[in-house]
């Protein structure tokens, strides 16, 4: 639970917390699990500041002379980390406010994950250490590990090596941690930060990620979400960490509670809690994965690799097996693999075995490695040649080998390696180094790659993964903005505050997109059969006649909708057979052109979400859906019509007409303004379908239902 508090937990105020060079350990004793995990977490991460334990009961701890508590320490610390019970834990907050202590961490459980109880408990240390300017990391949380500064207070064991690097990782997860320390140790990827965030009192995953984004440590920012709190805050800071030029990647799990959705519309059904998650990340700038691996190995990619700055790669591989699983990750990932040009196609020759086949993907086979011959091995010749291709903006490598354990005589190694390090790095092209598998280096080849500063890529299936993210980034980065040439509209008007709440009649659903700017297909509300007749004759058959009136909400299921009436008999008769309701509209009958579905729900996380997608009958069979959060510019819009898979057809695939995209999506933001309209009383607006050709643009059916607000 997040609680407002008066401490400003700022970036520099993190830094202060991230860097300290005083730790006391808090219920420090030999017997404590958790005291010595935290204890020996230092030691490897080569902690070299001061480090004190606190006891009242026992003398010593770790060999080293404790003190009873905070308030007997010589001068003040610069962080405790606090294993006392959680009863213990505000007396403990006391002693730091009476010593100076500015900076806790707190791993005590038992407070907001605990119900109401321990919701209260929860507010009350934190009150108590906002009254003292104290920054509180926690409760129920393990502690941080920042690897390039050498501190790391932290409550699980970590195995040796900490290899220091620039991504910074924010876990909604505790125990999560040491498998996230495992695998980046295992694959030689480095870590700026490493933190378990608790429940969040105080210090939330977004002041985290405020600080990483200033932090010059760090390049990358990783993260394990459970949910996203403060959402319009989250997302202000993904776009600027995208202006920084500093990735986002996240694994989000679980699905978010179901939304205010009404059943009576469409779009809650085709636009799930999940589906907006990912839409609203991607929204964001932010490349969501699957998995740990994937976020480790994604991040280590973005974390080493210059930029990607086009899709045409060539691979340098020992395998033609490898060089067909390339192949086939490459059209996954949307990855072109060009030909080479022919200076390249001479030079290949020159180097490779003559049973080989010069061309991209380069298969060098096993003899391209068995040639042990210093540098001038066929797989690393093969290397130079293509990273000079003009066709090719980036270069897969799997030439990059090192036994697992250090040989007799490892000159030969060492000598290929730095001839290797030293053709990537004089590249003029990003050189991508990848394992064939997800396998581990071991501790010989981690203490000859990381000086070298080769990084490899854990297996080629994770690998292409990310290398695709890392290029949609990129390209996502690179993307002009073009800003909204509509104006926002800035209020509702006055009649909406008296509307009822619930299923709105379709003609005063009609009205409020007309106050919105959105294109309505002619039409008149009528109370009586002669009514009817003369309306349709000033509209021009054909019409569509439709009952009207609240808590109407699909009209089809009770008879309520007659179409294509061509006359003013077959008016009357439609009329007379209609259930009987406040009114019946009679509007224009469009045909031809293309239906399309506009239609605004409210998320419980980001609130309302805008879906567009193929309407009419087709709306719930192929889901063919593209979503955001509001609110939206044109460009948003443009790009939501764009992903859609049905985006051909828009287009006039197939000899048919094009639609005037540009004016859709001046409608889909009008459409988005009608929603705003509506503040906290929204639940869901649909318009279904959207009709569109050429020319025109008109909604034919519109669906409103409020809530109180």
């Amino acid at each position: 639970m997040t609680v407002t508090v008066q401490t400003s937990v700022t970036p520099a105020r993190l830094r202060e917390f991230f860097h300290a060079s005083s730790i006391a350990l808090v219920g420090a004793s030999d017997t404590s699990g958790w005291a010595r995990n935290v204890f020996e977490s230092l030691r490897t991460a080569g902690f070299e500041g001061g480090f004190v334990p606190v006891h009242p009961r026992h003398p010593t701890a770790f060999g080293i002379e404790t003190r009873p508590s905070l308030c007997d320490l010589d001068q003040a610390v610069d962080l405790a980390f606090v294993l006392v019970p959680t009863d213990a834990v505000e007396s403990v907050i006391h002693d730091a406010a009476v010593t100076g202590v500015r900076n806790l961490v707190i791993l005590a459980a038992g407070f907001g994950e605990q119900g109401e109880s321990g919701r209260q408990l929860e507010r009350k240390i934190v009150n108590r250490a906002s009254e003292h300017d104290i920054v509180l990391l926690g409760p129920n949380g393990l502690g941080f590990i920042n690897a390039p500064a050498r501190v790391a207070p932290y409550g699980l064991n970590i195995a040796p090596p900490l290899i220091a690097g620039s991504i910074g990782v924010v876990l909604q997860s505790g125990a999560l941690a040491s498998a996230v320390l495992g695998f980046a140790r295992g694959h030689a990827i480095g870590l700026s930060l490493l933190i378990s965030m608790g429940n969040e009192a105080m210090i939330t995953t977004a002041d985290v990620i405020e600080y990483l984004i200033e932090d010059p440590a760090t390049n990358v920012i990783a993260l394990f979400l459970e949910e996203i709190r403060q959402p319009a805050r989250f997302a202000a800071l993904a776009q600027r960490a995208l202006e920084r030029g500093k990735p986002v990647v996240a694994v989000k799990v679980g699905r978010s509670p179901a939304g205010q959705r009404t059943a009576l519309a469409h779009t809650g059904a085709v636009a799930g809690d999940d589906a907006v998650v990912d839409a609203a990340l991607r929204q964001f700038g932010i490349i969501r994965v699957r998995s740990l691996e994937e976020l480790l190995v994604t991040a280590g990619l973005l974390s080493v690799s210059p930029p990607l700055e086009g899709r045409r790669m060539g691979v340098v591989t020992a395998s033609g097996g490898a060089c067909d699983i390339i192949a086939d990750r490459a059209h996954d990932e949307g990855i072109e693999i060009p030909e080479f040009a022919e200076h390249t196609v001479a030079a290949l020759k020159d180097v490779l075995p003559p049973f080989t086949n010069a061309q991209n993907p380069v298969d060098a086979t096993g003899y391209g490695l068995a040639h042990q011959a210093s540098a001038a091995r066929p797989i690393t010749g093969a290397l130079e040649a293509v990273t000079h291709d003009p066709n090719v903006d980036f270069v897969l490598y799997t030439g990059i080998t090192v036994p697992a354990t250090q040989p007799p005589d490892p000159l030969p190694v060492e000598q290929r390696l730095d001839a290797q390090a030293a053709l990537i790095e004089a590249s003029p092209i990003p050189v991508l180094s990848a394992l064939t598998t997800c396998s581990e280096v071991g501790d010989y080849a981690r203490s000859v790659l990381l000086p070298r500063r080769i990084s490899l890529l854990a297996g080629l299936d994770l690998g292409m993964t990310a290398i695709g993210h890392a290029l949609r980034w990129q390209e996502r980065r690179r993307a002009p903005r073009a800003r909204a040439t509509l104006p926002h509209l800035a209020s509702a008007p006055e009649w909406l505050r008296h509307r009822p709440a619930g299923v709105w009649s379709e003609s005063v659903a009609r009205d409020l997109l007309g106050e919105a700017g959105v294109p309505v297909v002619p039409g008149e509300l009528v109370h009586s059969v002669e009514r009817a007749v003369l309306a349709a004759e000033r509209l021009g058959y054909p019409v569509v006649l439709k009952v009207c009136g609240p808590s109407i909400g699909h009209k089809s299921d009770i008879g309520g909708v007659a179409l294509n009436l061509s006359s003013a008999t077959s008016v009357q008769d439609a009329y007379k057979r209609l259930p009987s309701t406040d009114g019946v509209l009679v509007a224009t009958m469009r045909s031809g052109g293309h239906e399309l579905l506009a239609g605004v729900t409210v998320d419980a996380t980001f609130g309302p979400v805008l879906a567009v997608g193929l309407g009419g009958i087709w709306v719930e069979t192929l889901r063919d859906i593209a979503l955001r959060v509001l609110p939206i510019e044109r460009a948003d819009a443009l790009e939501m019509l764009e992903e859609l898979r049905a985006a051909p057809l828009l287009h006039g695939a197939r000899g048919g007409e094009a639609v005037n995209l540009e004016s859709v999506a001046d409608v889909l933001v009008r459409v988005a303004d009608a929603a705003a309209m509506l503040g906290p009383s929204l639940e869901a607006l649909e318009v279904n379908p959207l009709w569109c050709n050429a020319r025109q643009v008109e909604a034919l059916d519109v669906l409103i239902v409020t809530r109180e607000a």
